[in-house]
């Protein structure tokens, strides 16, 4: 419970409440903070972190038709073959700078620390998660607004009802739709043409909920549970029965109302849409990426987010926490993904 004020007779009470002590007390080991499950944060987990040394600068893009073209040739006899061709062109980047400020009142931040209220509740304390979570926020509603969009990337595929025809295909939620087989037919077009297979399945909850009460994956977990341990249909066995490394469902949400109004939630990603990419785990110079978010360490510390706190103006006794985020994120290869727009029907 909340701690009781310094003085116990009715005299120190009341010198205490005016001081600033409130007589409510409040539980300390319990408050109703909406702070998301840091799971459900997921552009990083889409796009890779690059670390870059500048704000700007360029990158080389070598050429996929030479690198994949067989250029050997037989040897004349006293002669020589032509050298192999591979040449390369530049793309650029270029880093901002995000900031988030939150301001801290000294005087009435006593009445948190008298009463033992919880951490969340007292911007000094709590300041690292609070910056943390709104940066995130934006950092996943950048990647919604860039790249989780049909307008985004070359290779879109459209979900219809009935007869799909060319760059279309039978909305997942339908029975009759074969959705191991149109994954296969994926896997092939980008292997040809990116030469790598997808090794990430982004999807949009309502896509995710079709997906799992499929009967196509249904019938792979039938008989393989019990009372106690019901077999079920989640992102692993998604990942197995596609042969795709890594299944993600985007859970996140936001508040989509103007300040001070009433809660509109929303998604933070098109429930209704899926991305299939390839993505390394990791930066290479000799592998090719769907895309990156490009990061930048402004301050030198070693990290693109980063807090500070500095004093506000004398006699106002304030203090601000701020946060920043130094971002860019970058396509870097349309072959390596399609999008599947309305993988679902609406709800």
């Amino acid at each position: 419970m909340g701690q009781r004020p310094m003085h116990a007779t009715a005299a120190g009470v009341e010198l205490d409440i005016a001081k600033g002590w409130k007589p409510n007390l409040y539980l300390t080991n319990m408050a109703i903070a909406h702070f998301q499950e840091p799971s459900f944060y997921v552009a990083p987990d889409i796009f890779p972190i690059l670390p870059v040394p500048t704000s700007s600068g360029n990158y080389y893009v070598f050429n996929k038709a030479e690198l994949a073209l067989d250029q050997v040739q037989k040897k004349p006899a006293f002669g020589k073959v032509a050298p192999a061709v591979f040449s390369h062109s530049e793309e650029t980047y270029s880093v901002g700078v995000d900031q988030v400020i939150i301001g801290v009142d000294q005087i009435a931040a006593l009445n948190y620390q008298r009463s033992g209220a919880p951490a969340t509740i007292d911007p000094r304390r709590a300041k690292t998660r609070l910056l943390a979570e709104q940066m995130k926020i934006h950092l996943d509603r950048v990647f919604a607004d860039g790249f989780f969009n049909s307008s985004a990337w070359t290779n879109v595929k459209t979900g219809v009802a009935a007869s799909p025809s060319t760059n279309q295909f039978l909305q997942f939620n339908d029975a009759n739709s074969d959705i191991i087989g149109y994954f296969d037919q994926l896997k092939r077009d980008m292997l040809l043409n990116g030469r790598r297979l997808p090794n990430r399945l982004t999807l949009g909850y309502d896509v995710f909920v079709a997906i799992k009460n499929h009967a196509q994956f249904l019938e792979r977990v039938t008989g393989s549970g019990s009372t106690p341990n019901p077999a079920l249909v989640n992102e692993q066995v998604i990942a197995a029965v596609l042969g795709i490394e890594e299944v993600k469902v985007l859970y996140g949400t936001r508040n989509t109302a103007a300040l001070g109004q009433a809660a509109s939630m929303a998604f933070n990603f098109n429930s209704r849409d899926a991305l299939l990419t390839y993505c390394p785990k990791t930066p290479s110079l000799e592998e090719p990426s769907a895309g990156y978010i490009i990061t930048w360490d402004m301050l030198g510390n070693g990290s693109f987010m980063t807090t500070d706190a500095f004093e506000g103006e004398p006699g106002t006794h304030s203090e601000f926490v701020e946060g920043l985020m130094a971002t860019a994120m970058k396509k870097t290869c349309d072959d390596l993904a399609f999008y599947l727009y309305q993988a679902v029907a609406a709800s």
